[in-house]
């Protein structure tokens, strides 16, 4: 018998992959955790159904929600992660020395339990000196925060569920003022290839330009994402992404990515005509 999992991507789409051998499920309090086994794409692992990693392409959508905010300022020394119980944002973020403090959120302990058993390369350093955990709501652990953190990067699930106070108006003005005077923000954005996706996107994209000067939306391409377009979002109180993007600087540091480069930093940000016109309006 033949065991697939397929993921529903729209009324009329969906997305499947040929599985191998069911590794692990469990319901949470907040969700279902599934860990999956297919010879395509690896061990991967869904929340509540959705694919959140793969051991194949894990690295694209980590590489390029550091990466990008890392190059434009490569003096960040305090940052905080809501999300990311995976750990791939958290390992890429440890590949700087300069980095002093990463704070992670994340809501649900089970999820970074299940990544270091199953997925220890993106979990390998969640216990690095500098890695502060707390297991709770990410729209309230900030509320509280002011002028304290250089970066925030907002390593969500979708806009429903656990994840769905993260793309709110009070959520995106608390981590304005959790900023500092220079500080960025940079959340994964949805997809804008599909009506809700896209909905979602305009939506959430709309409410962080009320707080932020600069504000720009970059691309990558997720095989397993819907429709295999990904938009990021960097919001900053003063930094362009590519205007301020020291590529001879980054480079130096000599670490070694397998999406990431100085060059598609630049070119990340030059978006198709169909998202520009869904942005038209909302952007500085």
């Amino acid at each position: 018998m033949e065991l697939w999992y397929t993921e529903q991507h729209t009324e009329n789409v969906r997305f499947s992959i040929k599985v191998e051998k069911e590794i692990h499920t469990e319901k949470t309090e907040f969700q279902r955790i599934d860990v999956l086994e297919a010879k395509e794409f690896g061990r991967f692992f869904t929340l509540d159904g959705l694919m959140m990693v793969t051991e194949k392409d894990e690295f694209i959508y980590h590489d390029m929600i550091v990466h990008v905010p890392m190059a434009t300022n490569p003096n960040i020394k305090n940052v905080l992660v809501i999300g990311a119980g995976d750990g791939g944002t958290i390992r890429e973020l440890a590949r700087y020395d300069s980095v002093e403090k990463i704070d992670m959120v994340e809501i649900d302990e089970r999820v970074v339990d299940v990544c270091r058993e199953y997925f220890p390369l993106t979990a390998c350093m969640l216990d690095d000196k500098r890695v502060n955990k707390f297991y709770e709501d990410g729209l309230k652990f900030i509320r509280d925060k002011e002028n304290e953190y250089d970066l925030i990067i907002v390593d969500s699930t979708d806009p429903f569920g656990p994840g769905e106070g993260l793309f709110t108006k009070e959520f995106y003005g608390n981590c304005y003022k959790a900023l500092k005077e220079d500080g960025i923000l940079v959340n994964q954005h949805e997809s804008p290839y599909y009506d809700n996706d896209a909905a979602a996107m305009k939506e959430a994209h709309e409410k962080i330009t009320k707080f932020f000067p600069i504000i720009r939306v970059y691309q990558a391409h997720i095989p397993t994402y819907p429709s295999g377009h990904w938009l990021f979002g960097f919001a900053s109180k003063k930094y362009h992404p590519i205007k301020d993007l020291n590529a001879e600087a980054w480079n130096k540091l000599g670490i070694k990515t397998k999406y990431y480069n100085t060059d598609l930093h630049v070119g990340c940000f030059a978006l198709p005509t169909y998202v520009k016109d869904m942005l038209s309006g909302l952007t500085d």
